[in-house]
């Protein structure tokens, strides 16, 4: 069906014209998915909630802005990606959802989280980036489980202290947000593998050294003046990565004077990434 006729048919709200977005998908598979992406859908067919035993909903790429009540009875859902429609709230039934391991809320219009997303207590990824966050949630500091934070490309200026009770956090994607110092929580989450703080406003990178899970830290594209320190086997990407030594300012008269460098070009915007599911 091509996507011109996909989005006449949408703006019809009767059951027919829903049934034919979803190309009569009326039982629920056998691998217990249903990927519904780019439908151009403006409201979840109900009858998609009646498959008690669906593990994997993907209803990206679509005009949604609420869900049903009904989705309530998915209570075996562990993959459910929302990202790429018209959310400006997370619709609190997703949090009636305990079984969700992977939520995609990407690219959407969030400007917060409600306080009932803490009920998620086995969600270990969380994908909340091109939203409209100013402050990261303080309640995805209660989400005991999760092991990866994608909060790239919002409004983001420091992290939670709270965000150090999260023992299980592996990774965290800050990427493209507005920090203008590294923020020092991270520094006391010994157990992070991976850090993002690619195109912010960094102007200074503390050591990390101390850091004794850390593989990868992504810095570039920041108005540094250093490169963090790191321990020995662990990469960076940014400025001065490959040297040994950052480079000091030099002295002149008793003044400091910067060294400049030219700035490398942008590399082109990223490609959206694929669901894959994680382990749960």
């Amino acid at each position: 069906m091509g996507n011109s006729l996909k989005a006449i048919v949408a703006l019809v709200p009767s059951d027919e014209c829903q049934k034919y977005l979803l190309e009569d998908l009326e039982e629920m598979p056998v691998d217990k998915m249903v990927d519904l992406s780019g439908r151009q859908l403006r409201r979840l067919p109900l009858h998609i909630c009646s498959f008690r035993e669906l593990v994997k909903l993907y209803l990206s790429d679509n005009n949604l802005n609420h869900l049903p009540p009904e989705l309530e009875q998915l209570q075996n859902l562990q993959i459910l990606a929302l990202d790429f429609n018209n959310f400006k709230a997370l619709p609190l039934v997703v949090c009636t959802l305990k079984q969700l391991c992977i939520l995609y809320l990407g690219n959407n219009q969030l400007c917060s989280l409600p306080l009932e997303l803490r009920l998620l207590q086995n969600l270990k990824t969380l994908w909340i980036e091109s939203n409209c966050l100013q402050c990261l949630p303080e309640v995805v500091c209660e989400l005991s489980l999760l092991k990866t934070l994608h909060a790239g490309s919002n409004a983001l200026r420091a992290l939670p202290a709270q965000l150090r009770c999260l023992q299980e956090l592996r990774t965290v994607w800050l990427s493209g947000n507005l920090l203008s110092e590294f923020p020092p929580v991270l520094l006391d989450m010994p157990f992070l593998e991976v850090i993002d703080v690619d195109r912010n406003s960094i102007r200074f990178f503390p050591s990390l050294a101390h850091l004794p899970g850390l593989k990868l830290v992504i810095y570039d594209h920041n108005p540094c003046r250093n490169a963090p320190k790191v321990a020995k086997g662990v990469r960076r990407v940014g400025r001065w990565s490959d040297e040994e030594e950052t480079p000091e300012p030099r002295k002149r008269s008793g003044a400091v004077t910067e060294i400049t460098f030219d700035e490398k070009p942008s590399p082109p915007p990223a490609a959206k990434p694929e669901l894959e599911a994680e382990p749960c």
